[in-house]
């Protein structure tokens, strides 16, 4: 009988673990297209982050991002999306090509307290479930350190 038990605790424990790994996912945005477009940026051969981040950039916040980008604290439940694009020169006009994976950061200071309150991830292509991050938002964060006094945030409101 103690065997038994022994399974039993251990089997929830293994579920327990398994079940808070996958609440710290940053889930997908779902309808960001209707949040606010913020900016578009295209990246280009010999820029740092051409790889693997060259194409066409659109940033969209989501209400409470909008709120932080005024003020410059963002509550959880800030979202910001970056839907990343090929891009193709023809004519001397780029033009959106097939998408290469969305991007998204997610505020929420209890659940993702390693990366500065802040989910990383990435679904490649136009996958909703295809995630690209594997770290736990480390490599992503590295890179937002640079914006620590922005709250870890590069994107700002046109002026």
């Amino acid at each position: 009988m103690p065997k038994l038990i022994l399974s039993i605790f251990l089997f929830f424990n293994i579920f327990l673990c398994v079940q808070a790994d996958s609440s710290k996912q940053v889930q997908f945005p779902q309808d960001y297209r209707h949040w606010q477009h913020v900016k578009s940026m295209l990246i280009l051969p010999g820029h740092a982050l051409e790889n693997p981040f060259a194409g066409i950039h659109h940033i969209y916040a989501n209400e409470k991002a909008i709120q932080g980008l005024h003020t410059g604290h963002y509550e959880d439940g800030a979202e910001f999306v970056f839907d990343l694009l090929d891009a193709h020169d023809r004519d001397h006009a780029f033009t959106e090509g097939d998408r290469k994976l969305i991007g998204v950061m997610s505020k929420d200071h209890k659940k993702f307290r390693e990366t500065g309150g802040w989910g990383f991830e990435g679904f490649a292509g136009n996958s909703r479930t295809d995630r690209l991050v594997k770290d736990g938002g480390q490599s992503c964060f590295g890179c937002h350190t640079q914006r620590t006094e922005h709250d870890f945030v590069f994107t700002t409101l046109r002026k």
